[in-house]
């Protein structure tokens, strides 16, 4: 049995018995009267009452089903009032949710049938590229052990550092011309190794230059631990504004390693330009070629790394634009490289 039913049940027999009472207590008085007068016998009177009785609780019966007849009709009218009203919510949602539903399927198709090909090829394609990648260095690395045949624990190389495959184009560079002096845009684990080249080559010395202070003294124990001491020289060479030579209207001022750094050298053959870092300034590494040309030799040879890069290759462009006397060409390493060599007919 509901709520609802037995509050009904309670309400009705609340009621019935409140008019039985009363009619009784009413046909009581009245048929007690008619006896005491003598107008009715008490047997005639007794019995008139139990009708009296039964004839009330009947007629309170029907008055009760009446009124709860009202109310059962006022409370159907009220749920079929809710039912329409959440059938409607309910078959709102329905077409919500089918509309969700069919956009959701349609986009999927979507992604089915031209993002997930296109995205398979780019995964495809980038792995093979890496997997190349990885090969090359390692090949480049093993020629590079090989050929210089340096300490057994050589620092690494990638990431920050200069890749094995620049290393190697660098040092068949230093083979080939066999300069007196490299200078290095930068220090590291590169140093160490064309300190191997050039000890190799029978002579030449390399200066670095570094601009942290603290990453100067870390390379300088690395050179001090292979033992290249007498071949590398790495000068602390903090950034300074360096400020472009008169009549160079198209270069503005930046930071550059101090150029008391390198006042000193002359006859430059081979420079490696691999710092400073990138965000250090916009084309960061354009001060290279016009602070160091002039210390440089008439054949001198300048190898750029990072060439993937947009910034290196526009500088590189620059270069080739104010000094006429440099050619160039782009090598395929790993962060991509461009090596300019300068004419000495030119002079």
């Amino acid at each position: 049995m509901t709520t609802l039913e037995v509050h009904m049940l309670r309400f009705l027999r609340s009621r019935l018995l409140h008019y039985v009472v009363g009619a009784g207590a009413l046909g009581a008085l009245v048929l007690g009267a008619l006896a005491a007068l003598g107008l009715l016998g008490a047997g005639t009177a007794m019995g008139l009452a139990a009708t009296g009785v039964v004839g009330a609780a009947v007629a309170a019966v029907a008055v009760m089903v009446r009124r709860l007849a009202r109310r059962v009709n006022l409370l159907s009218g009220e749920l079929e009032k809710r039912t329409g009203e959440t059938v409607r919510a309910v078959e709102e949602h329905q077409a919500r949710t089918g509309s969700s539903l069919e956009e959701v399927t349609a986009e999927l198709a979507r992604l089915r049938d031209e993002t997930l090909p296109k995205l398979t090829r780019d995964i495809v394609r980038t792995v093979n590229t890496q997997g190349r990648n990885d090969y090359e260095q390692q090949v480049a690395w093993t020629e590079l052990r090989d050929y210089l045949k340096p300490g057994p624990f050589m620092p690494p190389l990638r990431g920050w550092a200069a890749s094995p495959d620049v290393l190697r184009l660098l040092v068949g560079i230093i083979d080939e011309r066999r300069p007196e002096l490299v200078v290095e845009c930068g220090s590291g684990s590169s140093s160490v190794w064309l300190g191997y080249a050039l000890r190799r080559m029978g002579g030449g010395r390399l200066v670095a230059l570094e601009h942290e202070e603290r990453f100067a003294e870390l390379s300088r124990d690395l050179v001090t631990a292979h033992g290249l001491d007498d071949i590398v020289d790495i000068r602390h060479a903090p950034l300074t504004d360096w400020v472009p030579e008169e009549g160079a209207a198209d270069d503005a001022a930046q930071p550059w390693y101090d150029l008391k750094a390198v006042a000193d050298l002359e006859e430059i053959g081979l420079v490696f330009v691999d710092g400073p870092p990138e965000a250090t300034a916009p084309q960061a590494r354009f001060p290279a070629v016009p602070a160091l040309l002039p210390h440089c030799a008439t054949d001198a040879v300048i190898v750029l790394d990072d060439t993937v890069r947009r910034a290196e290759r526009d500088l590189s462009d620059r270069w080739l634009a104010a000094y006429p006397e440099l050619s160039c060409r782009s090598e395929t390493v790993e962060k991509g490289a461009r090596v300019f060599t300068r004419n000495a007919h030119a002079f």
